[in-house]
């Protein structure tokens, strides 16, 4: 269950009576949300992040509508629920970075040489493919299609257990490859 952003939104929801309808608020949306919207795509860098922030500014309008006396200030006071609403956004979010004397970054991987990486690809199909066809297939279908081992069993309509066994063997054979022995 998520708590709403709106929080007067949702006190007016929790009502019995139902909410009331303002033709002139759906008019004043309808002509100022491009303009709005931009002002909401300048206060945030994800434009989708922008059409929340502007629904939640325009839900608390509509909450406030009875009480806005001046209809021609209506822009100034979205303005503001924007830059209100966006302003609590911004201190409530949890901030993971902490400042530091060291980068703590990782060594770079050693890249290996292409041309080792696919005399190794080539040596391993070359011993993946001695193996029987339904050790084969669920080698393939556990490793390189990324399958557990109950989605394997049901593609191929055994048992885990089967599966489970048949890898092992499939694995051991692989081990004692002659072929793959020099990549080690």
């Amino acid at each position: 269950m998520t708590t709403p952003v709106c929080t007067s939104a949702s006190k007016v929801s929790a009502r019995t009576a139902p909410a009331p309808s303002y033709p002139s608020f759906a008019s004043y949306m309808r002509a100022r949300q491009p303009v709005l919207l931009r002002t909401a795509r300048s206060l945030t860098a994800n434009p989708c992040d922008a059409e929340d922030l502007l629904q939640t500014a325009l839900t608390k309008t509509y909450v406030a509508w009875e009480r806005i006396e001046d209809h021609r200030a209506l822009d100034g006071y979205v303005r503001r629920a924007l830059l209100n609403t966006r302003t609590s956004q911004w201190r409530k979010r949890k901030v993971d970075e902490f400042a530091c004397e060291e980068l703590p970054e990782p060594d770079p991987a050693p890249v290996g040489d292409p041309a080792e990486q696919q005399v190794l690809r080539d040596a391993m199909w070359r011993a993946i493919m001695k193996l029987p066809a339904r050790q084969r297939a669920m080698v393939v279908l556990r490793y390189y299609e990324d399958l557990s081992e109950a989605q394997t069993a049901e593609v191929l309509d055994v048992s885990i257990g089967t599966v489970k066994s048949a890898v092992s063997r499939a694995l051991a054979k692989l081990r004692d490859d002659p072929e793959l022995n020099p990549v080690r």
